[in-house]
């Protein structure tokens, strides 16, 4: 699944920027709310600006998606920073499993906007900044909205994939501290679902696209709202380009490139595509089938393997059922891949499964029909028929 995050360590660098910051915003935020005097709303017009960053995808999984931050710079204080909601640690206990369960805590970090840069270098990433047309009140409040957001008790949130994650952050603190309503226009985009939308960054990726169409449930074939649309850091770029405040000012002045690199070449991975293995497993099934009505040999072991693959990816599967993430909870694959067949193993080695066989057969007609409501990850639909073929073959010679 998809993490936009940047992999950065707590340094004594990011602990003196910070304090910069904090310097600047304590000695200017309070008059946020009062009224600006024309010298100092020129001052701050002409010395502060706040800049929305994105950054390119990498070769990694968590860096497929691509990233967003803030770059606020005030330069009668020396003070060039990246404001990013992507930072995390993969050594906090557990991490994984309480990604996989929608139980992640992101945090706010800020960061020198050179070394920011210079990370995406080196990792052969573009990034791109908008210049954003904000009024002094308007970066004021920004400023204040990110030193109360920077507090300790407020630092760390609960990172959701789709609906809250470091892209959304860094729109919510521009959107919802500006004078008027932004209207984004119509997107190209417009209608796509969640699914359809994170297809466009797999492409090379087979299996990523594999994986996320496996734990991806039914909500994720729903159409997306704008909004929704912008949990992608491309999405939000492209939309606040198109947008206008109140049906007037422009959000967007100018787009710069500040790291302009050639992408490193793509990991193919695996040679085989889900689909191709999917339909190696099917010609194996239906020679071996055959094969087993020819000669009247049972190949009974070959069943039990199925089902002890089954039954532990479907083991995945059903534990989605208590994560989080509300687009994997109700997932129709489950109807295939679930946890009964490792309980049908050991019946069926001792010719006592017939039963068994029918419910299972029932299930995966009715995984066929959900077909029609739900985008399947590719290659499932061959190891379906896999399983249908032996499922009926084993009940009709079951005594």
């Amino acid at each position: 699944m998809y993490l936009c995050a940047v992999k950065c360590e707590k340094t004594i660098l990011r602990s003196v920027l910070l304090a910069l910051f904090l310097l600047f915003v304590n000695g200017t935020i309070c008059r946020a709310d009062k009224d600006l005097t024309p010298e100092f709303a020129a001052h701050i017009d002409s010395t502060i600006s706040v800049g929305f960053i994105t950054c390119g995808p990498g070769p990694e999984v968590y860096s497929l998606y691509g990233h967003t931050a803030l770059h606020f710079k005030d330069t009668s204080r020396g003070t060039d920073v990246a404001v990013n909601w992507g930072m995390f640690s993969f050594s906090k206990p557990n991490f994984v499993l309480r990604f996989v369960f929608g139980l992640t805590d992101y945090e706010i970090g800020i960061q020198d906007f050179a070394y920011f840069c210079e990370a995406y270098r080196y990792e052969h990433r573009w990034v791109k900044e908008q210049q954003l047309d904000l009024t002094p009140r308007e970066k004021l409040l920004i400023a204040e909205a990110i030193e109360e957001n920077y507090r300790p008790e407020n630092r760390e949130y609960r990172y959701n994939y789709f609906y809250d994650n470091c892209t959304t952050r860094a729109r919510d603190m521009i959107a919802n501290h500006l004078s008027g309503k932004l209207d984004y226009g119509t997107s190209p985009h417009e209608g796509l679902s969640f699914r359809q939308l994170i297809h466009q960054y797999c492409e090379g990726y087979p299996w990523v696209r594999f994986g996320n169409d496996i734990l991806l449930g039914l909500q994720a074939d729903a159409p997306t709202t704008a909004a929704e649309r912008q949990f992608l850091p491309n999405e939000t770029m492209a939309d606040l380009d198109r947008a206008v405040i109140d049906g007037g000012r422009r959000l967007v002045v100018g787009t710069t490139t500040l790291v302009d690199v050639a992408p490193l070449p793509v990991d193919k991975g695996f040679p085989l595509s889900p689909g191709t293995c999917g339909l190696i497993l099917y010609a194996v099934v239906v020679a071996l089938t055959v094969w087993e009505i020819i000669s009247r040999k049972d190949f009974r072991w070959f069943d039990a393997v199925l089902m002890v693959l089954c039954g532990l990816s479907g083991l995945v599967l059903f534990a989605m059922l208590f994560s989080q993430h509300p687009t994997v909870r109700l997932n129709l694959q489950l109807l295939l891949l679930n946890p009964l067949p490792l309980f049908f193993v050991w019946p069926m080695l001792r010719h006592r499964c017939r039963w068994q066989y029918a419910m299972w057969i029932v299930l995966i007609c009715l995984f066929f029909i959900g077909f029609y409501f739900q985008h399947y990850a590719e290659g499932t639909m061959f190891v379906a028929s896999s399983l249908l073929i032996r499922n009926i073959k084993r009940f009709y010679s079951e005594k």
